[in-house]
């Protein structure tokens, strides 16, 4: 319970404002505090002002609860709370944010084609968009889908734990390499990924620490995850907040050795990754255990041990969909994801079965009897995200080619899991266990219509809001 006085600032927190200001002051408060303007920050809500001006609450070690402060005039409220949170006597100090009803969420203004308006983005990325009236939620006349997983709900849920986009998590993507800089007149950094959100680069396909994608899988599996968002081009990524790890291990053909993968897996929790993504699989007629792939096995289970949350593609071979998952999604301590499309149905490339964990966005046609809302004779969309179109000049330009599989889905997951992450650390005082991390996911995925059919979902369709939500 908040104890309102509305006075004005005390001479006991006046004097912890000049104290506060000697051990710093505002100018020493690092970007930790204040969100660059490009990550989401509550002031970019679109619902009115995100606090209370000339408020602020602050609660003082040992004292029973928190009081609300007018500064009238004295400080702005940015101001305040970045000097009393460098004084020890303060236990938290915060401005009087304003809660919305749950159908207003934060949209971010990225267009999705140049010549859309801002906001556009939701045309392309029926992925990210709410369930809406089927799933009985209020999306204000925003735009739905029942296949969607709520990433606006998600991203407002971590702007108010101050955690915008998963700042603070580190995400491996395991996979092609990424178009993360440039290099020469072949490579070009894709414009829509920031220089400054990659760290421990390594390619274990040239030896080198240049993992650079030569195929575009990658670029579109990490942008899924942390492509810039409210930048007012281009598209959204779920934990755009988070920094990445980009591990090449398969070729500019989408190949790798296990040996390779194992060592990207590795590479990986060694230069501490909270979640590592996995979009790749083994054929499920030469693998069939962790026998065959042992190296790999055992990085995953290393991984898990150190903390991390690792999350795998269940598989779409050429064959068609099995009903059992490929390795190594089907190893201990992976959470195996299937893709589906958006009508939410199970997608006809996808394997289920043995070992499917959760379900996410992939893209593409139903399959057959996947459930009563599906349409196996329609047309499904496909994963919108800025990736490589490789040109006679090399990797320089970029486009939304059309993607899907579970390796889409996987990408899915483990931006959510990121956000999960960030979310949990805020509610728990310290890093979460992976398996709190995969609990939560499980246990807020839906399950409405045919979702509930786990041989064919799993838990269900991941949730980015409901997983983040208190």
């Amino acid at each position: 319970m908040t104890q309102r006085h509305r006075h004005p600032l005390g001479a006991a927190t006046a004097t912890l404002f000049a104290a506060a200001a000697v051990a710093g002051g505002p100018a020493a408060v690092s970007a930790a505090v204040e969100p660059a303007p490009d990550a989401g920050t509550p002031a970019t809500a679109p619902s009115g002002p995100a606090y209370e001006p000339g408020e602020i609450l602050v609660r003082l070690r040992g004292a029973p609860r928190e009081k609300v402060y007018d500064l009238r005039g004295r400080l702005g409220v940015r101001e305040a709370t970045r000097s009393l949170r460098r004084n020890p006597a303060v236990r938290w100090a915060v401005p009087n944010y304003i809660a919305h009803a749950s159908g207003a969420r934060w949209v971010p203004n990225d267009r999705g084609r140049k010549t859309s308006p801002e906001g556009g983005w939701q045309e392309l990325q029926w992925n990210f968009l709410p369930c809406g009236s089927a799933c009985d939620d209020d999306t204000g006349g925003a735009p739905q889908a029942f296949g969607g997983i709520d990433a606006p709900g998600g991203w407002r849920n971590l702007i108010q734990l101050r955690r915008p986009g998963a700042r603070g998590v580190t995400v491996a993507v395991v996979d092609t390499g990424v178009a993360y800089r440039d290099r020469g007149k072949k490579f070009r950094r894709s414009p829509d990924l920031k220089r400054r959100q990659f760290t421990a680069a390594k390619d274990y396909v040239d030896g080198d620490k240049v993992p650079l994608d030569e195929n575009g899988h990658g670029t579109h599996v990490a942008s899924t995850i942390g492509e810039r968002t409210d930048n007012g081009k281009f598209v959204t990524g779920l934990a755009y907040g988070a920094k990445l790890i980009p591990v090449r291990v398969l070729d500019e053909r989408g190949s790798g050795k296990a040996s390779q993968v194992a060592k990207g897996i590795r590479w990986a929790y060694r230069h501490g990754a909270d979640v590592i993504n996995l979009s790749l699989e083994f054929p499920r007629a030469s693998v069939k255990s962790c026998a065959e792939v042992p190296s790999v096995c055992a990085a995953i289970e290393k991984a898990h041990a150190k903390g991390a949350v690792v999350v795998g593609a269940a598989g779409n071979p050429p064959g068609g969909a099995r009903s059992t998952v490929a390795y190594p999604a089907l190893a201990p301590h992976v959470i195996a994801t299937g893709g589906t499309t958006e009508r939410g149905c199970l997608a006809d490339y996808s394997n289920f079965g043995l070992g499917l964990d959760l379900v996410a966005p992939g893209g593409g046609r139903d399959m057959p009897m996947a459930g009563g809302q599906c349409d196996p004779a329609a047309k499904g969309r496909s994963i919108i995200q800025l990736t490589l179109r490789k040109g006679v000049r090399g990797f320089r330009h970029f486009g939304y080619p059309d993607y899907e599989g579970t390796s889409m889905a996987s990408a899915h997951v483990a931006g959510v899991a990121a956000l999960v992450w960030a979310a949990l650390e805020e509610r728990l005082g310290r890093a979460p266990s992976p398996e709190e991390v995969e609990a939560r996911l499980k246990s807020t995925a839906r399950t409405e219509r045919a979702l509930g059919d786990r041989d064919r979902y799993g838990a269900g369709l991941v949730d980015a809001a409901a997983a983040t939500s208190r």
